[in-house]
């Protein structure tokens, strides 16, 4: 995660050089936001990520040689790895899905708001889950359904301390760390080291997997 003493750095992904354009313009003028660089295309990803070490990347989901489901797996298997916002016009798309799963942090349509982009971009720098409203109950129901995916998640969350447990119902409700902190009585930093410590256990990348977990638990 970037330190708060420089601005966070964002590559930019899609095979669209308007998107990029835009993007790019938009996020310039933006205090504490740097766009390092950009890429074209999914194949083109890892070399643009060692070339401009981004902290958050913008990425697009369909793409014509390399998808952008690949290109987040590749990025995620990084370390440190980038935190990864899906940028899409396919709201209905299965593989919005997948892309979460695969690692991305959040998603957010191409037509959101200039404003709530740059939020996004910050919230999830700083370890905030960014999915759209819009959508985002599509994508928990849809998650929920996949065989077999309840018993999976509940064996998973079975262990976990009951305090963790606590924590990842209060994540999977969206709650910050400084709500959580002070729903369950505890400082920030001990909130922090449970999130660690359950994405350590149950093998995940984000807070988003652990909401979608919860939620396939029912949970959430």
């Amino acid at each position: 995660m970037a330190g708060v003493s420089r601005s966070l750095r964002v590559l930019i992904v899609d095979d669209d050089a308007l998107v990029r354009a835009g993007l790019s313009m938009m996020l310039d003028g933006v205090h504490g936001i740097t766009v390092a660089g950009e890429a074209t295309d999914g194949d083109e990803v890892l070399a643009a990520a060692d070339a401009h070490a981004p902290d958050v990347v913008l990425m697009d989901l369909r793409m014509p040689r390399v998808d952008g489901i690949t290109a987040t797996r590749g990025l995620r298997r990084r370390r440190p790895p980038p935190e990864i916002i899906v940028l899409t016009t396919f709201d209905t798309d299965e593989n919005i899905l997948h892309a979460l799963r695969a690692g991305a942090g959040g998603f957010l349509l191409k037509d959101t708001p200039p404003p709530q982009i740059v939020e996004a971009i910050r919230r999830i720098a700083a370890g905030e889950p960014v999915l759209s409203p819009r959508i985002t109950r599509r994508l928990m129901d849809r998650a929920a359904v996949q065989a077999g995916a309840h018993q999976r998640a509940r064996d998973a969350l079975a262990a976990l301390s009951p305090r963790e447990h606590d924590v990842v119902l209060a994540v999977a409700r969206g709650r910050t760390n400084a709500e959580i902190a002070a729903e369950l009585f505890m400082s920030v930093a001990t909130v922090k080291a449970h999130v660690s410590h359950i994405l350590c256990k149950l093998d995940l990348d984000n807070r988003t997997q652990i909401a979608l977990l919860a939620h396939d638990a029912g949970l959430a």
